[in-house]
C-alpha cells in the first residue's frame, strides 16, 4: 500500500509518541526475527472515511459557500463519497485478482480502471455543475488546486488517478 504524506506524518507522530529511548542491545533483542514481523494496517478504512469527510468540509470552507450555494452541495458530497468508495473497491479487487498472464492483461486491467475512474469523474462533474454555476469567479478559482488539479505540459491530460478522489485506489 502506498503511504501518502498524511500517512507518513501519522507514522512519524506515532513513533515519536510511543518510542522510548532504549539501549540498542535491548531493542535488538526485542525485535521479531525477519519474516515474522506482523503487518500492521496504519491507515484503516475508518481513517480514510474521516480524511475524506475532512477534505469535503475543507473544500466547502475554501470555496466560502453561501447558504444558498450550500443547498446545492448534497449531490456533490454524495458523488465524491461514492467515487472514493468505488476507488477503494477497485484496490481491493486488484489486490485479490490473479496475477496477469501477459502484459496485454496488465494493459487491459489498467484500461478498465481508467474507464471506471472516468465514469466516477463524470458523475462528480455532473453533480458539480449546478454548484459551480452558482459560484463567483473568485470561488471557482480556488477549487482546482484544492482538488489536486495541475496544469500539464503541452496540453496533456492529467492522469485521473492523481486526484485525491482516487487516493484509496492506490
Amino acid at each position: 500500500m502506498r503511504v501518502n504524506t498524511f500517512g507518513a506524518a501519522l507514522i512519524a507522530l506515532a513513533a515519536s509518541l510511543t518510542l522510548s529511548p532504549a539501549p540498542a542491545q535491548e531493542t535488538a533483542a526485542q525485535a521479531p526475527p525477519p519474516g515474522d514481523t506482523p503487518i500492521v494496517e496504519i491507515y484503516t478504512p475508518g481513517d480514510a472515511s474521516l480524511v475524506l469527510a475532512a477534505r469535503l468540509a475543507a473544500l466547502k470552507t475554501v470555496v466560502g459557500m453561501t447558504p444558498e450555494q450550500q443547498k446545492l452541495w448534497s449531490p456533490v458530497d454524495a458523488a465524491i463519497r461514492q467515487a472514493a468508495r468505488n476507488a477503494a473497491e477497485r484496490r481491493t479487487q486488484r489486490a485479490s485478482a490473479a496475477t496477469p498472464e501477459t502484459f496485454v492483461d496488465l494493459v487491459d486491467r489498467a484500461a478498465d480502471a481508467e474507464t471506471a475512474r472516468a465514469a466516477d469523474v463524470k458523475t462528480v462533474t455532473a453533480a458539480l455543475r449546478p454548484v459551480v454555476a452558482s459560484l463567483s469567479e473568485a470561488q471557482r478559482r480556488r477549487i482546482p488546486a484544492f482538488l489536486g488539479l495541475r496544469e500539464s505540459d503541452f496540453g496533456r491530460a492529467q492522469p485521473l488517478a492523481e486526484l485525491w478522489l482516487f487516493e484509496e485506489e492506490q
